[in-house]
C-alpha cells in the first residue's frame, strides 16, 4: 500500500483571536500532519489560542502576507512535508474543503491547486465590489502577459513542497500568490483551480476592508506583476 502524503497547513495570521480557533477546528481531522500558524506581530491573544487549539505557533516580526508565508515555509521544512496547504486565519475560507485542493495532486499529478472563489459559491459581501474588480484585472493581466488562465489569486492553495521550494519565493507582501501563480505557469507546472466556497472573514480585513487597502494591494500586486515580466524577459536574452 502506498504510503500516504505528509500534509502540513501554514496558516498567517495578525491579530485573528476570535477567528483562529474555529480554523483550526475546522480543518479534518487527522488530514494534516501538523498545523503552522505564523503569528505576525499580533497585540490580542492569537498566538496563545491557537497553542491551545494544538498548533505550532511561531513568530515572523516583518508584518506582510509574503513574510508570513516565507516564515511559515522555513519551519514546514523540519517536517519534511509532501504538500503544503496555505489558508487564511480569519475564517473566511472553508479548511473542511481542504481534501478538495489536496485530491487533484494525490490522485491526478498537480503541483498547484488554487481555491477559486469566482468560481465557487460566495456569501454576500465576503468579496466586496472593488476587491473583486481588482482581482479580475488582476486575472487578466496575468492571463494576458503570461498566457496563464487564472481567475483568482484566492489564498486557499495547495502545492507540492518540492515544487514550492522550486519558484524560490521571494516577495514579502500582497505579492506572494502572484508571484507563485506566475512562476508556476512559468515553470510548467501542473495547475488546476477548484472552486471553493467563500464567506464573511471575522473582524475587518487588512487588505480588501477598504477601498483605499483593495488600491494599494493592487497596485503592489501589478508591480510584482510587471517585475516578474521584464525579469523573465531578460534571462530569456541571456
Amino acid at each position: 500500500m502506498t504510503q500516504p502524503p505528509s500534509i502540513i497547513a501554514i496558516i498567517p495570521v495578525l491579530n485573528e483571536e476570535q477567528a483562529i480557533g474555529k480554523v483550526l477546528a475546522a480543518i479534518p481531522a487527522g488530514l494534516v500532519a501538523r498545523v503552522i500558524v505564523v503569528d505576525n506581530g499580533s497585540t490580542d491573544r492569537t498566538a496563545a489560542v491557537a497553542a491551545e487549539a494544538g498548533a505550532l505557533v511561531v513568530s515572523e516580526s516583518q508584518q506582510g502576507y509574503g513574510a508570513a508565508c516565507l516564515r511559515g515555509m522555513a519551519s514546514a521544512a523540519a517536517f519534511r512535508p509532501d504538500i503544503v496547504v496555505f489558508l487564511d486565519g480569519d475564517y473566511s475560507d472553508y479548511p473542511e474543503e481542504m481534501m478538495s485542493l489536496i485530491a487533484p495532486i494525490v490522485e491526478d499529478g498537480y503541483d498547484l491547486v488554487i481555491g477559486s472563489r469566482t468560481r465557487g459559491v460566495r456569501e454576500p459581501g465576503a468579496l466586496p465590489i472593488h476587491a473583486l474588480i481588482g482581482n479580475r484585472l488582476i486575472s487578466f493581466a496575468v492571463r494576458a502577459l503570461y498566457g496563464a488562465e487564472y481567475t483568482d489569486l484566492g489564498p486557499f492553495r495547495a502545492i507540492r513542497f518540492d515544487k514550492l521550494l522550486g519558484l524560490n519565493m521571494q516577495d514579502r507582501t500582497f505579492g506572494w500568490t502572484v508571484e507563485m501563480q506566475i512562476k508556476a505557469a512559468r515553470m510548467g507546472y501542473r495547475i488546476l483551480e477548484v472552486p471553493v466556497r467563500y464567506r464573511r472573514r471575522i473582524g475587518s480585513s487588512k487588505i480588501s476592508g477598504t477601498v483605499g487597502g483593495t488600491v494599494r494591494a493592487t497596485v503592489k500586486i501589478f508591480a510584482v506583476i510587471l517585475k516578474h515580466l521584464f525579469t523573465g524577459r531578460t534571462k530569456e536574452s541571456e
